[in-house]
């Protein structure tokens, strides 16, 4: 899927030729990620490998290593994770019992802090010029893993109010091999499955009035890419790892996965990110929603 940056709809004001912050029209679409973001899988996937790096005597993986893996599907069964973990078993052993450690925690996992509340103010809100606010899941899980991390009762409930066929998972058809985050594919599909079922009459989604939402430094990047806005909303140990990068993480500029197209990417200082510590009081005015 080819785009050509933040020239779909119309481009906010520029910071450089105005001198002051750019000016978007009002967010119509909400695009989430999911884990570390909706639910508290950064912490049960640490919990998965320090149980199988204990066992073997070594080190718990810190964040420095896990900042480098984030995001990147299969990441775990790299160079950067067993050149650290040194671990004496094989990386297909390593997978199998990680593959169990992951059935036996994933079921475990809950929404973390002010998900359902923002959801549910979603899906009743209206922008600022009175159209609705839609919202729709771009995660790079796979269906299987999507399966078992939603199986509690508290998470199933709240991603029921992400309508199905808004959700797009990591082995979508439709997203081409080897173009997940921090490729915009996905998000760009995510907006597409929410366009295709607008009533007749209402305007198409701009990607510029889209507003992703991140935990992971490759997610922001991949929202950049796609011409939306974004929020990201990093663990804290993620967040500690990037101190003094983060105008970096919200341009969509710290290179850790080369990917090219770099016109895709944003300017550092120039509006179209920002960095929250939660979801808990989101700021809906600041992006012209309206809920209540």
């Amino acid at each position: 899927m080819e785009h050509t940056g933040q020239g779909h709809g119309a481009a906010p004001t520029s910071q450089v030729e105005a001198g002051k912050p750019p000016s978007f029209p009002p967010i119509r679409a909400c695009l989430f990620d999911m884990d570390g973001l909706l639910i508290n899988t950064e912490d049960l996937y640490t919990l998965c490998a320090d149980i199988i790096l204990t066992k073997y005597g070594r080190p718990r993986l810190p964040w420095s290593i896990k900042a480098q893996l984030m995001g990147i599907p299969g990441s775990s069964h790299g160079d950067t994770f067993h050149n650290w973990a040194q671990l004496p078993i094989s990386r297909e052993q390593f997978h199998q019992e990680q593959t169990e450690q992951h059935r036996i925690h994933f079921p475990e996992c809950k929404p973390l802090p002010g998900v359902e509340k923002l959801l549910s103010d979603l899906k009743a809100a209206k922008n600022t010029d009175g159209l609705p606010v839609e919202i729709a899941l771009a995660t790079s899980s796979e269906r299987r893993n999507y399966e078992m991390k939603t199986s509690h009762a508290e998470t199933r409930t709240v991603f029921d109010l992400i309508p199905e066929n808004h959700r797009v998972l990591g082995d979508d058809p439709r997203v081409r091999r080897g173009r997940g985050k921090p490729a915009p594919d996905i998000y760009l599909l995510a907006l597409n499955s929410i366009n295709d079922g607008l009533p007749e009459g209402v305007p198409q989604i701009a990607p510029n009035e889209c507003l992703v939402f991140e935990d992971a430094v490759l997610g922001v990047e991949a929202g950049r890419r796609a011409g939306m806005r974004a929020v990201w909303v990093p663990h804290p140990g993620l967040a500690a790892e990037y101190n003094g990068k983060g105008k970096e993480v919200l341009a969509g500029r710290t290179g850790l996965l080369p990917l090219g197209d770099e016109h895709q990417l944003g300017d550092v200082d120039d509006g179209w990110a920002e960095q929250l510590s939660s979801l808990e009081d989101f700021p809906y005015e600041k992006f012209g929603v309206v809920v209540g």
